[in-house]
Formats: C-alpha cells, sequence, structure tokens
C-alpha cells in the first residue's frame, strides 16, 4: 500500500497542454477514480505517475519520497491498460510468470506466486491455454493478474474496462472491488464513465482540460456539484439547468424561471446580494422531480412529454415547460400511462436545487 501526493503537474505536447497544473493527494488503501471525458489529461495523469511521461513542471511524492526523477523499473508500480496487453504466444501460466522471471524471482517462488494469482483472479483452470483461447472476462482477469502479482506499492488502471461489453463491465466492476477489499492495495482508476467512477471509487476527481475540477465522494459530486461541468457529469440522467433571472419589485425578489416563479427566501435567501436582471441556471435533479399529486407540496407546474425513453424499471420522460427542457424520471408502470404530446402536472422542492451563476457555470455557496 501507498500514500501518492501530485503537486501541480504540468505536461505540454508541443502546443497543447495534456494536464495543467494538476494537484492530487490518494491515501493509503485508497480505491480512487480518475473521472473525465476524452482528452481530459487521465491517461497523462496514470502515465506521469508512472515515470512514462517526462513533466514539464510539478512534483511526484509517494509515501513522502519524491520520485519525480526516479527511473520506471524501481518506482514498483503496475499498471493495467485498456487494451489487455498480454503476450499471446504464451499461456496463462507463462504470461504470469513473465515479470517475476525478469525479477530473477526462483522456479519455486514463482509457481507458488502464479497460483496465489490465479486463485484469487479465478483463471486456474486457463493456467494452460494462450490468450487467444480466453474470453474477454478471463484476459482482463489475466491482464490484472500480470500486475498483481508483482505486488506493486500502486495499482494504476487506465480504462480498463472500456473494451467489454455491458454485462461482463459489471461483472468486472464488482471483481475490482472484490481485489481492492482482499488486497487491501492503493488503486487509481481512470475511465470516462461516471457510473463506474460513482460505483467504484471511494473518492473521485473529475478532469477537464487537464485541470482537477472537484473531489469527493459519489454523495458529495452528486449532491453538490461545483459548477455546470460537473452537475452535466456525474448523474444518469444528468442534471436538468433552467435559466432563470433575479427580478425584484413590491411583491419581494424571485428567480424567474420560463415556466415559474421562485420566491428567494425559498432558496434559502442565496440571491440576497445580487442585483436585479442577474441571470442564473437553477439545477433541478431529474430524480427530484416529481409528478404533482394531490398533497400540493413543493413548486407546481405544467410540462408537455415530448418523449418517452424506457430502462426496463423505469422510464425517462422528455419534457418541454415553456421553452424549457426538462427529464423526468418515473417508474416503469407510470412511465407506460404517458405519451407524448400529453400534458402532465409536475412539482418540485426549490430548498433541493443547485443553483449557478449563468456567465461561469460556477455553483453558488
Amino acid at each position: 500500500m501507498a500514500t501518492l501526493h501530485l503537486e501541480g503537474l504540468v505536461k505540454r505536447y508541443g502546443q497543447i497542454s495534456a494536464l495543467n497544473g494538476v494537484d492530487l493527494e490518494v491515501g493509503d488503501g485508497e480505491f480512487f477514480a480518475l473521472l473525465g471525458p476524452s482528452a481530459a489529461g487521465k491517461t497523462t495523469t496514470l502515465r506521469a505517475i508512472a515515470g512514462l511521461e517526462k513533466l514539464d513542471a510539478g512534483r511526484i511524492y509517494l509515501d513522502g519520497e519524491d520520485i519525480t526523477e526516479v527511473p520506471v523499473r524501481r518506482r514498483n508500480m503496475a499498471m493495467v491498460f485498456q487494451s489487455f496487453a498480454l503476450y499471446p504466444h504464451l499461456s496463462t501460466y507463462n504470461n504470469l510468470a513473465y515479470p517475476l522471471r525478469e525479477a530473477g524471482l526462483s522456479r519455486r517462488e514463482i509457481a507458488k506466486r502464479v497460483q496465489e494469482a490465479a486463485e484469487l483472479l479465478r483463471i486456474k483452470h486457463t493456467l494452460k491455454r494462450k490468450p487467444a483461447s480466453l474470453s474477454g472476462g478471463e484476459q482482463q482477469r489475466l491482464a490484472i493478474g500480470r500486475a498483481i502479482i508483482r505486488q506493486p506499492r500502486l495499482f494504476l488502471l487506465d480504462e480498463p474496462l472500456t473494451n467489454l461489453d455491458a454485462k461482463l463491465r459489471h461483472a468486472m466492476r464488482a471483481e475490482f472491488k472484490r481485489l481492492h477489499r482482499e488486497l487491501g492495495a492503493t488503486m487509481i482508476f481512470a475511465t470516462p464513465d461516471q457510473l463506474e467512477a460513482l460505483s467504484m471509487g471511494q473518492r473521485i476527481a473529475i478532469l477537464r482540460d487537464g485541470q482537477i475540477v472537484q473531489t469527493g465522494t459519489a454523495d458529495e459530486l452528486y449532491l453538490g456539484p461545483c459548477d455546470e461541468f460537473v452537475a452535466q457529469l456525474v448523474g444518469d440522467p444528468p442534471m436538468n439547468l433552467v435559466a432563470g433571472t433575479l427580478r425584484r419589485d413590491a411583491r419581494g425578489a424571485r428567480l424567474e424561471l420560463p415556466f415559474a416563479a421562485i420566491d428567494t427566501a425559498a432558496l434559502h435567501n442565496r440571491l440576497e446580494s445580487f442585483q436585479p436582471g442577474t441571470e442564473f441556471l437553477l439545477g433541478i435533479r431529474p430524480h427530484d422531480l416529481r409528478l404533482a399529486g394531490d398533497d400540493r407540496r413543493g413548486l407546481m407546474f405544467n410540462a408537455k412529454i415530448r418523449l418517452a425513453e424506457p430502462q426496463g424499471d423505469i422510464t425517462i420522460l422528455d419534457l418541454e415547460a415553456n421553452g424549457a427542457a426538462l427529464r423526468l424520471v418515473v417508474a416503469e408502470i407510470e412511465g407506460a400511462k404517458r405519451n407524448p404530446g400529453e400534458t402532465i402536472g409536475l412539482a418540485f422542492e426549490p430548498a433541493r436545487t443547485r443553483l449557478f451563476m449563468k456567465e461561469s457555470g460556477l455553483a453558488l455557496g
């Protein structure tokens, strides 16, 4: 196990900046996720940690030791790539044994470690087979085994599930969590998939354009996104963002939306320091919208159904409310009753919303 500290990492490729001052802390034995879209800097960050990229600026500390200039072989890290990177001409046994032979271990120690890794990864039955005869899941386990068998201080996992089908990805997420629990190892898992990051990472750092935007637990990122980018990235479906303008008159202060007006008192007076005419984005999670009932709770308004998207046990309704696009999640039995073109009554609690500055996209509070 190991602690990791990244301090101001900068990496440029000509005129392109891949990393723009990445600061990060990963705790001992933590399963840490790096989440971001393509070209956000996830792979470059992992490669820099592994020593595969020479930095233009910044320092890397492992267990308090500055390893920025330490060669790859001496860092004692293991990296699992998106491609399985297996030796096609070698059996499972020899794929696992290869790094141990390179390290000069004895035959007895190699055999012992191979058997232990194969049992842990449930691929003991494949030891005599070559990669071409293995299933996708078995190949992924073998790739993980090649990392585990070296007993590294730190595991770097670069989108290792991307090439698997949906069912296998779900199974492998559980496998990674089991392995982390049993090994107690420090792991950094890079992915563009918010479901993978939220379900696996004990903490998650969100990357955009080579910078860390926000770090936190799944709940912290979901409930308190720091800006519009995080609000749209985290959550499925993503947060509804509705443009609104602050107004003040004899009736008091309110946020005017296309389909309703919210008294600022219902927003905990988060807008009292702003001038009338200031524009905001009101964030409403699709799960916090609800069909209006007889209880008359919350702010109520009408919307028209544009599209129904059945998802099995739930249905996602795409809505239009006086020009504002919204998405609502309902139970499948309720969604089956609804048809495009139908007008429905909706409600939400203003206190459960999130406010962002329209110009900058930054969250308030």
